[in-house]
């Protein structure tokens, strides 16, 4: 790393963070959940409760959307990194991206174009039956998406699927030390409690008084970690400069996100109890965000040949509205 912000990181593999936070008001909240599984609770060797509140694929989605404006573009500050635009076509007309789509690159509105799989294929010289050349692949995705570099990608709906690129970026929350706060309510129908009036053309609903449990959490501790793999982005050779531009976007996600995206449910919004700690290296300290928008400006201008041109590819997907069994009846 040639800029002094980052001098410190030089010959440093990973840089390891966590933050403590808490509710913004009492000592609730609610955690993510699974299907037939619920509320992700463990124990530690010595028999405390964890749980885990945040998965680190829902954090790799809320780290994108730290740098997407209202209008679900990239903010204004980052305007000229590259990603991928789609217009869809057909039974429906709207317009999505990369970094929107939760599969990045391989959403099938993006890889299933021909001709942008084409050039993709390319840029990364995948061939089938070869070895991948993992350089060229991290080029490929730099030329496209740099998003896709740190946040990952599975490119199942490539050919035989062997591209996975592991996340340069990894992020989770968890609680320590927790207890169930049950709770319940109802869901009440003022006219008639037992649901047998209904809307004449409308009978999907539930329409009488409907009792509901809820569990929510206390915790002795909760704390948000980052890890930014540098190791694994110099790995792909892309150079100090692009390298450069992938840690400080990093950085600037994570601290976009603790400044002002940890609102994660409706029952779960959180705000930083503790700063930033820095674990590894330790003498490290986190540049603020002013100066990583400067050097990410920078940066962005001196890549700008590594970028497509233009930057937001636009392709375009036609799409059909599968129907129903019923439908084909």
């Amino acid at each position: 790393m040639e800029t002094m912000m980052f001098e410190p990181l030089k010959g440093v593999n990973r840089v390891l963070m966590e933050v403590q936070l808490e509710p913004v008001q009492g000592d609730r909240f609610q955690p993510t959940g699974f299907a037939d599984l619920g509320a992700a609770t463990y124990q530690l060797a010595d028999g405390t409760r964890m749980l885990l509140v945040e998965t680190a694929q829902s954090m790799a989605n809320r780290l994108e959307s730290a740098i997407m404006g209202p209008d679900n573009e990239i903010i204004e500050e980052l305007r000229g990194l590259p990603y991928i635009r789609v217009h869809l076509s057909g039974d429906t007309t709207t317009t999505t991206n990369s970094l929107l789509e939760p599969h990045r690159i391989n959403s099938p509105y993006i890889i299933s174009n021909d001709d942008f799989k084409n050039k993709f294929k390319e840029a990364a010289s995948y061939n089938r039956f070869t070895p991948l050349n993992w350089q060229k692949i991290a080029r490929a995705l730099f030329l496209y998406d740099v998003n896709s570099i740190l946040h990952g990608v599975f490119l199942a709906n490539l050919e035989d699927g062997r591209i996975k690129v592991s996340r340069a970026v990894t992020a989770f929350i968890e609680a320590k030390g927790v207890r169930e706060a049950v709770s319940g309510g109802a869901k009440i129908n003022p006219i008639d409690p037992t649901g047998k009036l209904r809307a004449k053309e409308y009978d999907k609903d539930v329409y009488g008084n409907v009792p509901f449990q809820r569990v929510e959490f206390v915790a002795d501790e909760i704390k948000a970690y980052f890890n930014i793999d540098i190791g694994l982005i110099r790995s792909y050779a892309l150079g100090e400069e692009a390298s450069e531009l992938l840690v400080a976007l990093a950085f600037y996600k994570i601290s976009s996100f603790l400044d002002g995206g940890t609102r994660l449910r409706t029952a779960c919004d959180l705000k930083k109890k503790t700063a930033v700690n820095v674990t590894d290296p330790a003498d490290f300290t986190i540049p603020s965000r002013e100066e990583l928008l400067v050097c990410l400006g920078d940066r962005i201008k001196t890549c700008k040949a590594m970028f497509a041109d233009p930057p937001v590819t636009l392709i375009k997907t036609p799409v059909v509205l599968k129907k129903s069994k019923d439908q084909d009846a």
